[in-house]
């Protein structure tokens, strides 16, 4: 599932899109027919410029499969070519989750070179596949929809806990989906994953491919496992890390609950006892109690006074997204120790300054438009809150969450198909990864899900609440993970049973680093960029 901070955090990767979906009246091949092979060639510049390796194609898909040759949509599809053409095994097809992550970027994260020459997937890897990225029909290049106006819900927002916010922050919402059905009804009824699910299998004839190999984070988990139900005999080697709970009705709701809970395991249990390990670089206390009370003063002081653009919203949203990772940890503790111990709050609120550009609309339209129609979603106001009130009682992230995980699907004008029930009939192997305390996709829902797909092996990453363990960057790689996945990518061979790996370990600050600015923030809009 996809970080919730497009509207409270700057994202490191400008994602540039016009602001209305593009719907071309042109004719679609009809499903199980062939699509036109994919002609690549230059890149928009948005994706050259960051990563000039990869070349771009465009592949017409149709809007509504039941009717193949109506109107159609635009999805843009990159390419990485396989290094060395005398091993190319195929393609790899990649999804970074979301929903709403642009996968066009992320075939180039996967390849790129660090400036060690590092990367994240492994040479052989890239060696011996096409990677293949693409955004989903409704994200960035791909006909993107827009909802509202990019300062829709203003900043600071209205205090996430506060009774008193509660009628402006259901106005805010109900107005937000009144407006999205406006601009885009013909479309949102066609956004779900079963549609993506579909364009994954054309972009896959497109390529000339007779399986479809597959690499989905988060939200791709449940993409990867919706084309395996649709297209079984056509799923080849499929790797899924970061697993979905796909079994509830209201699976997506069920999602953003269940994530509170474990956000706030991964501050109380990681976060806090790692900031007080190092205290004598940032001064915030030697004990959990002592970094903990730092930290609530600071959230209060926010709260009750905001500086500039960021108050209690911003500064919570911003704290949920950093669970995610632990590549933001160092600047953004350095930031809280510089209003809690130095009184000055510019780099904090620098730090959780809002994004209100058209492109954080625009993955805060698709995130939306995706889960409000793929699974059931409560009619009454009643039950959010009540939710969320209890949830509240042991998590500090109950309330914002309850917001922006899924409040607009409360009125959402259209509904979709629906949840797809998995069964995992006639699925060949496939290696699912999970860390033990992932806060944005429980390890809970990784057992839901490898349940769900009988023919799976699950790896879990012990001592990790990471989101998301195969092929991270390099300063969170697992090495015993990357070798299991690798030879899994290579010969399709799995591991003969469920097994465990340690840890990877958590980031070192040091005196001089911090002195020194260290800016490692990470990329909130996707928790594997």
């Amino acid at each position: 599932m996809r970080l919730r901070v497009a509207l409270v955090a700057t994202a490191t990767l400008a994602l540039v899109a016009p602001a209305v979906p593009s719907v071309a009246a042109a004719p679609a091949v009809a499903e199980g027919k062939h699509p036109q092979a994919l002609v690549f060639g230059a890149c928009p510049a948005e994706i050259s410029t960051r990563y000039p390796a990869l070349t771009c194609a465009t592949l017409p898909v149709p809007l509504d499969y039941t009717r193949p040759h109506g109107a159609t949509l635009s999805v843009l599809v990159t390419r990485h070519a396989a290094g060395n053409p005398a091993k190319r095994i195929g393609s790899l097809v990649v999804n970074p989750g979301g929903p709403g992550g642009s996968g066009a970027a992320l075939a180039g994260s996967l390849s790129k070179p660090d400036a060690t020459g590092f990367t994240r997937l492994d040479a052989a890897v890239l060696d011996s596949y096409d990677i293949i990225g693409f955004d989903p029909r409704g994200v960035w290049q791909s006909s993107p929809v827009s909802c509202a106006a990019p300062d829709h819900f203003g900043a600071p927002q209205p205090d996430p806990d506060a009774k008193a916010s509660r009628t402006e922050l259901w106005r805010l919402w109900s107005s937000y989906a009144k407006q999205c059905y406006a601009k885009n009804k013909t479309v949102l009824p066609h956004l779900g994953t079963v549609d993506v699910a579909r364009d994954m299998d054309m972009i896959r004839a497109a390529l000339g491919e007779q399986k479809l190999n597959y690499l989905g984070y988060s939200y791709g988990t449940y993409l990867g496992a919706v084309y395996g139900q649709l297209f079984p005999q056509r799923v080849g080697r499929m790797i899924l890390d970061g697993n979905i709970d796909p079994a509830p009705k209201d699976m997506w709701y069920q999602a953003g609950l269940t994530q509170s809970a474990a956000l706030q395991k991964r501050f109380d249990e990681s976060y806090l006892p790692w900031v007080a390990k190092y205290d004598d670089v940032f001064h915030l206390g030697k004990d959990v109690a002592t970094v903990r009370a730092a930290w609530t003063k600071t959230l209060t002081d926010f709260r009750t006074t905001p500086r500039g653009s960021v108050g209690g919203s911003e500064l919570i949203g911003t704290a949920y997204g950093v669970m995610f990772s632990e590549s933001g940890w160092i600047p953004f503790t350095q930031a809280i120790s510089a209003y809690a111990v130095g009184g000055d709050d510019s780099m904090l609120a620098d730090f959780a300054a809002p994004d209100l550009s058209a492109d954080s609309e625009q993955a805060n339209a698709i995130f939306n438009s995706v889960i409000c129609v793929d699974s059931e979603w409560s009619r009454r106001r009643s039950t959010y809150e009540h939710d969320a009130a209890k949830l509240a009682r042991t998590s500090q992230f109950a309330w914002y969450n309850i917001w922006t995980s899924g409040s607009a699907c409360q009125s959402w004008g259209v509904a979709g198909p629906g949840r797809v029930k998995l069964t995992g009939k006639h699925l060949p192997g496939i290696l699912l990864f999970n860390t033990i305390g992932d806060p944005a996709t429980p390890y809970a829902g990784a057992l839901k899900m490898h349940k769900a797909l009988p023919s799976s092996v699950l790896v879990t990453e012990q001592d990790s609440g990471k989101h998301c363990v195969f092929s991270n960057p390099r300063a969170a790689v697992n090495p015993a993970v990357n070798a299991i996945g690798t030879k899994y990518l290579l010969t399709g061979e799995l591991p003969s049973t469920d097994i465990s790996v340690a840890g990877h370990p958590l980031p070192v600050p040091t005196p001089a680093a911090v002195a020194a600015g260290v800016d490692a923030r990470p990329d909130l809009r996707s928790a594997i960029q």
